[in-house]
This record gives C-alpha cells, sequence and structure tokens, in this order.
C-alpha cells in the first residue's frame, strides 16, 4: 500500500468510527431520534385505538346507528391496509424527514376536518388520515434503522413499534377518559396536540439528510421504484408477511375481547378491567425489550417462541379465565409473548429488503393492521354460533400456530452459516 492510499485510509477510518458511534448514540444508547419516531407512533396509533372507546357517543351526536359508527373503524383501517404501499413508491424520491413530517401535518388536519364534519366527512377522513398514518409508520421504521447500525436493525424497530403499543393500552384508554369529561371530541384534539409535538420533535430531533456513503453504496441506495417493485417479488418476503398476518391477528382477538372475558367469566369488578390490560402493555414493553435486544441475532428464535407461547398461552387462558388469580399472569406473559415477535418480523423483512425497503415496510404496516381487522370477522364466525366467548382463545391459538410453518420456511431458506449461528 502507498503512502497516499495510506493517507486516504488513515483520514477515513476515524470518520467512519465518528459515524458509527454518532448512529449508536452516546454510550451505545439508540439515538433519540429513534424515541422521537417512537413517541410521533404513540400519538397516532392513539387514534386508532380511541374510537372505539366512544362508539356510542360519535353515533348519538351523529345521529346514525352504532354500526354505522362502527364503519368509521373500518374506513380507518382500509385506509393503512390499502393506502400505505402506493404512499410508500410515492414518496419514494422525498427526503425521510420531510415525509415524516408531511405524513403527520396530513394525519392532524384530517383529524381536525372530520371534527368539525358531519359523518360523511369523517368517514372520509378516516380513511385519509389511515393512509398517512401508514405512510408515516413505513418510513419511520426505514428511518430509525438508518439512524443506527446494522447490528441494531431490530432494537430499533422495536422501540418505534413500541409507540403502538403504548396507544394500545394507554393512549387509546386515557384518550377515551378525556372524552367522556369533555365530549367525544376531546380525546381527539389531544392527538392532534401530540401529532404536533411529534411534527415538532422529527424537524429538531432527525437529521436533514441521509447518513454518508461510499460513492457506489450511494448509487445503490438512491431511491428506485423499479428496485422496490422487484423486491417485492421475493417469495421469502410474502412468507414473512403472512406471518406478520397469522401471528398479529392470533394475539388480537383474544386481546378484543379480554375485557369482555374478564367480566363475565372472570367477575372482575369494572374497575380493575383497565389495570389488566394494562399488565397486558406491560407484558408488550417487556416482550419488544428483550425481542429487539434478540432479534438482530436470532430471529427465528424470537419468531418461533414468540408463535408457540402464543399458542400455549391462549389454551392455558381458557381455563385460566375463570379465576383472577390464574388469568392475570397469563394475560402478562401473553404480552411478553405477542410482542417478542414484533422485532423479528421487521428485521425479517429488512434483512431481505435491505437495498428497497420502503415499499416492503409499507407493506408490513398493512399486513399487521390486515392482521388487526380481520379479528372481529373471525370472532363473529364462532360467536354467532352461540359458541362460548373463550373460544376467541382458541381461533388465536390456531392462527399462531399456522405461522410456524412459514417461520420454518423462512429458516431454513436462509444461509445454512447464519442458520448454525443461532
Amino acid at each position: 500500500m502507498d503512502t497516499t492510499t495510506t493517507d486516504a485510509v488513515n483520514r477515513v477510518a476515524p470518520a467512519a468510527q465518528e459515524s458509527e458511534r454518532a448512529r449508536n448514540g452516546p454510550g451505545g444508547r439508540l439515538p433519540i431520534g429513534v424515541y422521537l419516531l417512537g413517541f410521533s407512533l404513540f400519538a397516532m396509533g392513539s387514534a386508532e385505538f380511541l374510537l372505539a372507546g366512544v362508539l356510542p357517543a360519535v353515533a348519538t351526536d351523529l345521529d346514525t346507528t352504532l354500526s354505522a359508527a362502527g364503519m368509521l373503524i373500518t374506513a380507518f383501517a382500509l385506509g393503512v391496509v390499502l393506502g400505505g404501499p402506493p404512499f410508500a413508491v410515492l414518496s419514494l424520491r422525498w427526503p425521510r424527514r420531510t415525509a415524516l413530517v408531511v405524513t403527520q401535518a396530513v394525519f392532524a388536519l384530517s383529524i381536525v376536518v372530520g371534527l368539525f364534519g358531519d359523518y360523511r366527512v369523517l368517514l372520509v377522513t378516516r380513511v385519509i388520515s389511515g393512509i398517512a398514518y401508514a405512510g408515516f409508520f413505513a418510513v419511520a421504521s426505514v428511518t430509525a434503522i438508518g439512524l443506527v447500525t446494522p447490528d441494531r436493525n431490530a432494537r430499533a424497530s422495536g422501540v418505534v413499534v413500541s409507540g403502538l403499543s403504548v396507544a394500545m393500552v394507554a393512549g387509546g384508554p386515557a384518550g377515551t377518559l378525556l372524552s367522556h369529561f369533555t365530549d367525544w371530541r376531546g380525546g381527539f384534539w389531544a392527538v392532534v396536540a401530540l401529532t404536533a409535538a411529534g411534527m415538532i420533535g422529527c424537524r429538531l430531533g432527525l437529521p436533514a439528510a441521509e447518513p454518508a456513503a461510499e460513492p457506489a453504496a450511494e448509487r445503490a441506495a438512491r431511491p428506485s421504484v423499479s428496485r422496490e417493485l422487484a423486491t417485492m417479488r421475493k417469495p421469502l418476503l410474502w412468507g414473512v408477511y403472512a406471518i406478520t398476518i397469522l401471528t398479529t391477528a392470533g394475539y388480537m382477538i383474544t386481546f378484543n375481547f379480554l375485557a369482555a372475558m374478564l367480566a363475565d367469566n372472570t367477575g372482575l369488578g369494572e374497575v380493575w378491567i383497565p389495570a389488566v390490560l394494562a399488565l397486558f402493555g406491560i407484558g408488550a414493553f417487556a416482550g419488544l425489550s428483550v425481542g429487539g435486544r434478540i432479534s438482530d441475532r436470532r430471529p427465528h428464535f424470537a419468531l418461533i417462541t414468540g408463535a408457540v407461547a402464543i399458542v400455549i398461552l391462549s389454551v392455558v387462558l381458557v381455563f385460566a379465565i375463570e379465576s383472577a388469580w390464574a388469568a392475570v399472569p397469563v394475560v402478562f406473559l401473553l404480552g411478553i409473548a405477542a410482542f417478542v415477535l414484533n422485532p423479528a418480523i421487521y428485521g425479517r423483512v429488512f434483512a431481505l429488503a435491505g437495498d428497497a425497503p420502503m415499499l416492503a415496510g409499507a407493506t408490513t404496516v398493512s399486513a399487521f393492521q390486515l392482521g388487526i381487522s380481520i379479528t372481529p370477522v373471525l370472532a363473529a364466525v364462532a360467536l354467532t354460533r352461540d359458541a362460548a366467548l373463550t373460544s376467541v382463545c382458541l381461533i388465536g391459538a390456531v392462527l399462531a400456530a399456522a405461522a410456524v410453518p412459514f417461520m420454518l420456511v423462512d429458516r431454513a431458506r436462509r444461509a445454512p452459516a447464519v442458520v448454525a449461528a443461532e
């Protein structure tokens, strides 16, 4: 190696080390931008879970039936499922920080317009807010892994997804409580305020440009619609989406009916039910933390362990739900098992679609939402045939079990050396 080359290497190496330290954050912690993205997702996700709690008030205020008001939930879900991937393609060449702020702005504005409109206006704005939410979720996931080194992708994704779990177990219920003290719009105004705070945080706390790359890598990393679409043709990627849909539906079908089971089967007092639901959320936090730390190195261990645990715990809950002392720890463990999966899912998606992550990330968000959305339909099939309420737990166990073969196929088709390391 000649002197000129040696000098060049000596100049580049410290810069690369400094860049890696910056991407890992001080003391090896994740950068603050990752947590800002998690907070923003919490703010926006709270709107998804808030509406269910104020549905009767919405129906009364807008002079419509409860079933028609329920279509507002479906409208948001359709916006997420159908709108996320096209938005990812349209915004492909936008700077990520710009895309994040724009999606938050559209989300907040659509909520505000809906609060001042009638039922039809609210229905349309729910679809728009769902599209914006899906777009933010997809870009946030890609941005988070861009802020850290590759060995911490799953952990960073887990922090972002944790915003959604907080929204599920805290944001939605807190917004519902606020709406009861004001009117049904009060919780949504809080969501708008929190989303605005998230916009400011992302604007100030995220880098304006993508991390610098070597010339060849920079050319390869340039957004390309054709490359994104080509990536979506990978069979293994669709296997991960099947895992996402099945496992999400597997635990959400139980969570969605957990309050009813605690009231009817356990006989738990109404004041204690929110505490048990919050315990599921605490378990979710623990699961995300554990999953985020092991999924970068052993993704299939996290996936298979989480799915098998969901199967076992769902079946156990059928019997444990008769006693509060038995049901409460099972609910906590179910929260852990459910959310151990999520960082591993994102880790596999970005491992398979690392050179074209936007559309793949948006489709992952749609898969999560589809898993959530199909649970009422699956539950209705059983409950309208006079099945016991606990039958939803058994449906959840079957769904989670159905995901295991996809996990085994995905594991078998990885590089043998990588599988052996797991």
